[in-house]
């Protein structure tokens, strides 16, 4: 049987992870400190839904699914995006930065004051730094990135990290289940896809 590739195999056991440590206990392991949650609003579950859209979209052109959407204080949808790392050719392209930037132009200012990030994946390390300079009001995530989550998994950024100049609220676990799904299934078709040819069928 061929040998599945060391990255292939790392990227599903990171997805499989996400299902046995939540983001709440990995992040009072981390810290010592138990985890405060942003309340819970009536819109979350259909912003989630688009964010669920665009992470579909990542997957039918090959990258992984991960998708956001950014809403306004009106409850408009003012910057959308999903991760465009294969199509684009570029290591910056993850959905938030491509929200970012569309509701930059959106917006009245680069300062998205008072505006919901709705991601379906927790953050990394480049996503929240851009979060925290775009002065968001709010990040609402779906499942816990256990290997590269800045915002509670790996480090606080936005959180509780008192030395940047500006922290958001954070909701996590909105459509937890099938944004963990969504990448489950898209890293176990790259498995199968790779044995396959591993084999010459």
């Amino acid at each position: 049987m061929a040998r599945i590739s060391p990255t292939l195999d790392a990227a599903c056991a990171h997805a499989h992870a996400a299902l046995t440590t939540s983001a709440f206990l990995r992040r009072e392991l981390r810290t010592g400190e138990a985890v405060d949650e942003a309340p819970v609003t009536a819109a979350d579950d259909a912003w989630m839904d688009e964010a669920l859209i665009e992470a579909q979209e990542a997957a039918a052109s090959g990258d992984v699914p991960v998708g956001c959407v950014i809403v306004n204080s009106d409850g408009h949808i003012i910057g959308r995006g999903h991760n465009e790392r294969e199509l684009a050719r570029d290591p910056t392209a993850h959905a938030e930065m491509i929200a970012i930037r569309q509701a930059a132009r959106a917006f009245p200012s680069w300062r998205l004051s008072d505006t919901t990030v709705y991601v379906t994946l927790e953050p990394c390390v480049m996503c929240a730094g851009a979060l925290v300079h775009a002065r968001v009001a709010r990040v609402v995530y779906g499942c816990a990135d256990p290997k590269a989550g800045a915002i509670d998994t790996m480090f606080g950024i936005g959180v509780d990290e008192t030395r940047l100049n500006h922290r958001f609220e954070v909701t996590r676990g909105i459509r937890e289940a099938e944004c963990r799904s969504s990448l489950q299934r898209f890293f176990s078709e790259l498995r199968r896809k790779s044995v396959k040819e591993g084999e010459g069928v």
